[in-house]
């Protein structure tokens, strides 16, 4: 890292965020709804005390109508700070739900008909209005799932089939009155068909849908033709004789295609499993099928639509120590302000994302948990991008886990934009999509641990960015990533520079079975350096897109790059003085990914070091930096076999060996051709998964290569005075 990168940060740990000294603050105990009343009559007899104030909160769950809504009046000041939390001893839960009671066995004949015979006598109703909630909310294409129902602090699921996993579409119509995507011709997989065309139907096989009665209730969820992103979509009608599915619109933006999984949702006829439930929106019922047997609250809805909490422009305010649940919205939502922290908490179970910061500086998210979430955890954004002022946030020691349970794709853990946001000592896991997504300048990403995410999907990133040359500054660092694998077209890669993502520093990582480990999209001037890469296919991947199949974003069909570079002056200061390549990049050849430096790097046990892409498309020599590596893998580096075949194919299967020269360490030619890199065929070392631990096999050898030791003992989380005790790693 730079020292004026560094120095930036040391001074943000540097930062008294809540001062201690002087005066003890004055501790007022009172409910939840008082706490705000009680604050303004002690602002009117005067400045607050030096010192701050205390607001302890008494015990017990707080069922909120409307959000919590601080404004600027409720700050507190840099020597006068204001922190909400639990009174000692005390539990406090805001919640955004209501209990669902009494609940009904099925009588209606009708109703019954429909159940699957093993349902009937376990099946209970309950009735919406009568318990005042006349709102059911809507299942939107991509977004919050509306009305949700969880019993015993779980999330139930809609009644669904199938019950598990997927089926896949059969065809996709060629026909009808009108077309509502012409489809991408530059690929066209099926029977000639170009991808995602479509008339707004699709068939299906087998005869499960003729069994259902037609409502308007019906969705199907799929990932209609990519792997990487999935929406909801009404059903308009089945006709069972042909096995074809109408869709209303809106229509998933990409289309629809053959052989892409989906499943269908709240289906009557399949409310056969306990935890599954089903919502009659026409008549305001519930049907449930209850794991165990029902008692009077362990029904509770979503019914809030707004975010529990809300902070506008507020400073110098602490919540610590709350859980935050139920609501269909965010849990809680920072805008503007400076200085606020978030400590201690608990957000589960909420429709949106758990908790949104947008603009204002230095607000801190601090050993937090989030869990169970229908969308993302958390979505960070402030800085001036144009002047490149940072707005020096900070996501730290925060556990992150089972989220995007609703919606599957572009939903993260964390999503972090702007300018200086500092993620560090998180641990993410157990996700359909990625842990972290990241847009802007001069984030400083380390200490996270990351595994199984991406679990079912393709094409993703552990940590994604990408389509923007101006993204530069971002370091990524001592960060422990492992165990990543993914079931979609293309896999998983744990770091990915996605198209043409550029002025990365990629330093002093651990990868561990971690996929396609670095990913280096057709950008420039990326760094990495000092890494460690155990077991990972591969290590590296290099690739030329502009110059192949992504060429459209250079000839003018598609001129994002540049649009985004010309609407930030990237050729003038402060760009062209923080980030000098970007002066000239246009005038120099920018579909080139040129100054790729890889170097100083250790792999080991993996099929291949590193896959180039569009080999033959440049002067990979004379563009990429590869050496200084040590390198112990079967394979070198894999590429087109023939120089005559330039590019490659659009969308090739990742792990094809069809066409490709594999050059292996225990090659001559490999050596001669790449002689500035440490070759052999054994493990320098072994490395322990779940303590970090390296142990060099030849010591000397290992100090004389000069790789710098890792800070295992940081990564990950810390204990600290909200969290003080760690899960065991997996």
């Amino acid at each position: 890292m730079s020292s004026p990168r560094l120095a930036l940060w040391l001074s943000v740990l540097a930062l008294n965020f809540f001062p201690t000294a002087g005066a003890a603050p004055l501790t007022i105990t009172t409910s939840l709804l008082e706490a705000r009343s009680a604050l303004a009559a002690l602002k009117a007899r005067g400045p607050l005390p030096t010192g701050g104030v205390i607001l302890e909160i008494t015990g017990g769950v707080y069922a909120l109508t409307s959000s919590l809504a601080l404004t600027a009046a409720d700050s507190g000041t840099a020597t006068a700070p204001i922190i909400w939390r639990p009174a000692p001893g005390a539990t406090v839960i805001l919640s955004g739900g209501r209990a669902l009671a009494p609940w009904h066995p099925v009588t209606d004949a009708a109703i019954a008909a429909r159940l699957p015979l093993a349902s009937r006598t376990q099946v209970r109703w309950a009735d919406l209005r009568a318990a005042g909630i006349t709102d059911f909310g809507q299942i939107e294409q991509r977004g919050s799932p509306g009305l949700e129902l969880f019993f015993n602090g779980h999330r139930m699921k809609l009644a669904r089939y199938p019950n598990e996993g997927w089926i896949l579409t059969a065809d996709v119509p060629q026909t009808g009155e009108q077309r509502f995507l012409e489809g991408l011709e530059r690929e066209k997989r099926f029977a000639g068909v170009p991808v995602g065309r479509h008339y707004g139907r699709i068939t299906y096989d087998g005869n499960r849908p003729a069994t259902w009665a037609a409502t308007d209730d019906s969705y199907a969820q799929g990932y209609w033709v990519w792997d990487w992103s999935d929406s909801f979509q009404r059903i308009q009608s089945i006709d069972s004789a042909h096995r074809e599915i109408t869709f209303a619109a809106p229509h998933h933006h990409y289309g629809y295609a053959p052989q892409q999984r989906f499943r269908f949702l709240n289906i009557l006829e399949e409310l056969d499993q306990p935890g599954e439930w089903y919502l009659d929106r026409r008549a305001g019922r519930v049907y449930f099928y209850p794991p165990t047997v029902l008692t009077p609250d362990a029904v509770v809805v979503s019914v809030l639509s707004t975010p529990l909490i809300t902070l506008q422009d507020v400073a110098y305010v602490t919540f610590e120590g709350f859980t935050l649940e139920h609501s269909r919205g965010s849990g809680l939502v920072i805008t503007g302000g400076e200085h606020c922290q978030i400590a201690g908490s608990t957000l589960r179970e909420l429709g949106g994302e758990a908790l949104v910061v947008t603009g204002g500086h230095h607000h801190r998210i601090v050993s937090c948990n989030f869990h169970d979430l229908a969308l993302g955890a958390l979505h960070v954004s402030g800085g001036d991008r144009k002047v490149l002022q940072p707005a020096q946030h900070e996501i730290i020691n925060n556990h992150i886990h089972d989220f995007s349970q609703w919606l599957r794709t572009g939903q993260y853990g964390i999503y972090i934009e702007g300018v200086g946001q500092r993620v560090a000592h998180n641990l993410i896991h157990d996700a359909p999509f990625e842990a972290i997504y990241q847009r802007g300048n001069d984030h400083l990403l380390e200490y996270n641990e990351v595994y199984r995410v991406c679990t079912e999907t393709g094409d993703a990133g552990a940590i994604h960015t990408g389509r923007d040359f101006t993204w530069q500054g971002n370091v990524i660092r001592y960060n422990y990533w492992h165990d990543l694998k993914g079931p979609g077209l293309h896999g998983v890669t744990a770091v990915y520079l996605d198209d043409f993502s550029s002025g990365y520093e990629i330093y002093g990582n651990i990868f561990y079975r971690a996929g396609r480990a670095v990913q280096l999209g057709g950008g420039r001037d990326n760094l990495v350096t000092n890494n460690l890469f155990v077991e990972c296919q591969p290590s590296i991947h290099l690739d030329a897109r502009g110059l192949s199949w992504a060429a459209n974003y250079f000839n003018g069909e598609y001129p994002t790059l540049f649009e985004t570079y010309q609407a930030l002056h990237a050729d003038q200061p402060p760009y062209a003085t923080r980030y000098p390549k970007l002066k000239n990049l246009l005038q120099d050849a920018p579909a080139v990914p040129k100054g790729n430096v890889i170097t100083g790097n250790i792999s080991w046990g993996n099929g291949r070091w590193c896959d180039v892409y569009d080999f033959y498309a440049f002067d990979f020599q004379q563009t990429i930096t590869l050496e200084k590596n040590w390198v112990a893998d079967r394979g070198f580096l894999r590429r087109r076999a023939q120089p005559e075949k330039t590019l490659d194919p659009y969308y090739l299967n990742i792990d094809g060996t069809e066409g490709y020269a594999l050059l292996l360490t225990a090659d001559a030619a490999t050596r001669q051709e790449f002689p500035h890199n440490q070759l052999e065929s054994a493990a320098p070392a072994q490395f322990d998964p779940r303590s970090l631990a390296i142990t060099a096999r030849d010591p000397a050898a290992w100090a004389k290569f000069g790789f710098t030791p890792l800070p295992i003992h940081k990564m990950g989380l810390q204990r600290d005075a909200w969290r003080t005790t760690l899960p065991v790693r997996e």
